[in-house]
């Protein structure tokens, strides 16, 4: 797999994620709990939701509660870009030497990890806010949050299907749990495969 290939393959991941959080962004206001979705077909949902932390919503401050909410965002964001630094070091040191699904594994988590950086760093200085209204793009009063303290715009859900679990499941009994619940984006989707693709792709080229 030679690396003008896999530039390819990262520059689609970005464009189409960037395409549709961009669409998402400037023709629907945020979807809040109890809203319709943009689309409801049962098993899948299309939403607008603006993730501030990690995967799952979860935020640095969570775990750290003496951090506040703007530091926990600038180190998420710093993270953030100094993770994909490495991992596209990576991608170039081992892209001749690894298997096909290696590389391309690594490409689509450098993909989806700067896409979720182009939210992050500059989502915040082009968007007006989506809160009970469609966002303006570069608006005049200037955009909802300073540089590197964007939202990441998430849209797809899965919940396949609902059950309670019974009363005598420790923890959780009584309570209902959706599968798949979770909201995420197109560049979640390449981290999440390129994983899968490390993970059954091998390191190393068989000779």
């Amino acid at each position: 797999m030679s690396l003008k290939k896999l530039s390819w393959i990262i520059l689609l991941v970005i464009i189409l994620d960037q395409a549709l959080k961009i669409f998402i962004k400037l023709n629907y206001p945020i979807t809040f709990f109890g809203m319709e979705p943009i689309i409801d077909l049962g098993w899948f949902k299309l939403l607008f939701i603006e993730n501030k932390g990690m995967a799952w919503g979860a935020r640095l401050d969570d775990f750290f509660p003496f951090i506040s909410e703007n530091s926990a965002k600038l180190i998420l964001s710093l993270f953030r870009i100094v993770a994909a630094f490495l991992i596209g070091f990576w991608l170039i040191k081992t892209f001749n030497k690894a298997t096909v699904l290696y590389s391309i594994g690594l490409a689509l988590i450098f993909a989806g990890a700067v896409g979720n950086i182009i939210d992050s760093l500059f989502y915040g200085l082009i968007f007006s806010d989506s809160y009970g209204r469609i966002a303006e793009f570069l608006p005049i009063e200037g955009g909802y949050a300073p540089f590197m303290f964007g939202h990441v715009v998430d849209m797809f859900q899965f919940p396949m299907f609902s059950w309670v679990w019974p009363n005598w499941t420790p923890f959780v009994g009584g309570q209902s749990f959706t599968f798949f619940e979770p909201v995420f984006n197109i560049a979640d989707s390449a981290i999440s495969i390129g994983f899968v693709f490390i993970l059954f792709g091998g390191t190393k080229k068989i000779k």
